[in-house]
């Protein structure tokens, strides 16, 4: 079978034709590909809307409320303190019109863990986290901190907010010195009276015949028979007998009262009461049994007498007390002696009685003090009028000084650092500046200030532990820098 030349080429060609067209679409498919992405390209970069959204993009930034130099471009938290960071939110505008910031020199690095871990080139610590810079402007601003240990803070006002920031001017006003301590209540020394007897006898009735009895003035205690005070009542009589036969005579009128004068005498030294006398001189007869009363209104405190005992000259059978008035022992410390003074009001609670207070005053400061508790006894007066003040019982006594006009600030702001009382004092644009204070008196939640502010001042009342440990820190980045 023969074939033919001309026939094999034209076929050949019809074949070849339709790769060569393929591959001049495909050519100009891409290029029109290139061009079309190249001019969105153009578009893309001269449109305003781009720009804007790619700064927007650029323009995230997290930061951590306490420590600002501790920055990311995403959510995480301070390798410091352990806060969330917090996203820095900027209007765009002022973004696009805002210059390009100045660069910042860095001093040095330090390690997240441990602030004394410096190097001068960036690191990594052993647990494989990045040291982070130390800028110059921050040093410059903590060089020269007004407080040992502390330094300036500066914080910005969207993170005072995150972090309950608040602050109160320093005022004057009226403040008084109060101050509580413990009291135990004792009997008034000066308001007992111990019954004595001045002539020998035996008790025949005890009308008092348990301690702790209220008895009133002139209440019989006990009956008294006597030998000695039935002669006495005897000699009393027969003065008056010879008083009446004697009044003719004018010579002998005057011996005859001094003798019964002196017989009344006897028995009044001998306690023995003016109206019993009375009734002697109108009935005429003796009393075999003398009833000994009660001189004091009070309650019985001690009872050494039962009926048939035999006393003696000097006994003591019956002690009363008067607790109309009782004292109080307050102990005050040496730090609180120049606050006492005499006259002072004072007000007590007790526990026997939670919703009521009683009000006294200091009458007495001791001269010596306790070696053992280094406190001084002060004496405060009570009232009690119902007894409702037990002797023995322990109540919490509040001292107070009448009020003063003082520079007053809330007892929130004052910070304990060592051995100083030091407050943060607000100067404008988020920067708070540590400043020891002096202080004086204390009334409730306010204390007074005598020295290190100023009337008109603001004083950081709230989150002012973290501005303290924001301000520690900085010292002691600033101390290491230095070196």
């Amino acid at each position: 079978m023969s074939t033919d030349p001309t026939t094999d080429s034209q076929t050949a060609s019809q074949i070849r034709r339709p790769r060569w067209t393929i591959a001049l679409v495909l050519l100009a498919a891409a290029g029109g590909t290139i061009l079309g992405g190249g001019a969105v390209w153009l578009l893309t970069r001269s449109s305003p809307a781009h720009e804007n959204s790619a700064l927007a993009v650029h323009q995230d930034l997290y930061q951590c409320p306490m420590h600002p130099t501790i920055t990311a471009d995403h959510p995480s938290d301070c390798p410091i303190c352990g806060m969330k960071l917090v996203k820095v939110e900027q209007p765009a505008a002022a973004a696009q019109s805002a210059p390009a910031p100045a660069a910042r020199k860095i001093l040095f690095y330090r390690s997240p863990m441990d602030p004394k871990q410096t190097s001068p080139t960036p690191r990594q610590d052993e647990m494989g986290m990045d040291y982070l810079p130390v800028y110059e402007d921050e040093m410059a601003a903590s060089s020269a901190p007004a407080v040992p240990g502390l330094a300036p803070v500066t914080i910005d006002p969207s993170r005072q907010q995150l972090i309950g920031l608040r602050t109160v001017e320093a005022s004057r006003g009226p403040i008084g010195t109060s101050w509580h301590t413990v009291g135990r209540i004792q009997v008034d020394q000066t308001r007992v009276r111990k019954i004595n007897l001045k002539v020998e006898g035996y008790v025949e009735r005890v009308f008092v015949d348990f301690v702790g009895k209220p008895v009133a003035v002139g209440e019989p205690l006990f009956t008294l028979y006597s030998p000695s005070l039935l002669a006495a009542q005897q000699e009393l009589l027969l003065a008056l007998q010879t008083k009446t036969k004697l009044a003719q005579g004018q010579s002998f009128a005057a011996n005859a009262d001094a003798l019964v004068d002196s017989a009344r005498r006897k028995l009044a030294l001998w306690d023995v009461p003016a109206a019993q006398i009375e009734q002697l001189e109108l009935t005429g007869q003796p009393t075999k049994a003398l009833t000994i009363v009660s001189p004091i209104a009070g309650a019985v405190t001690a009872k050494n007498v039962v009926e048939g005992a035999r006393l003696n000259p000097g006994d003591v059978p019956y002690e009363i007390t008067d607790l109309s008035v009782v004292w109080v022992m307050a102990d005050a410390y040496e730090s609180d002696l120049g606050k006492v003074k005499l006259n002072m009001p004072a007000t007590m609670t007790l526990q026997a009685y939670p919703n009521r207070s009683f009000k006294g005053r200091v009458a007495f400061v001791e001269p010596t003090l306790d070696p053992a508790t280094r406190t001084v006894k002060v004496h405060v007066h009570f009232a009690n009028p119902t007894g409702e003040l037990k002797p023995e019982m322990f109540g919490d006594v509040e001292l107070q000084s009448p009020p003063r006009d003082a520079l007053r600030i809330p007892v929130d702001a004052v910070v304990r650092s060592g051995a100083s009382d030091v407050v943060f004092v607000a100067l404008g644009d988020g920067k708070f500046q540590p400043r020891v204070v002096q202080l004086g008196a204390k009334s409730d939640d306010l204390v007074e200030v005598v020295n290190g502010l100023d009337a008109g001042e603001q004083v950081v009342t709230r989150a002012n532990f973290l501005i303290d440990s924001e301000s520690q820190l900085r010292a002691s980045l600033a101390a290491i820098g230095g070196k």
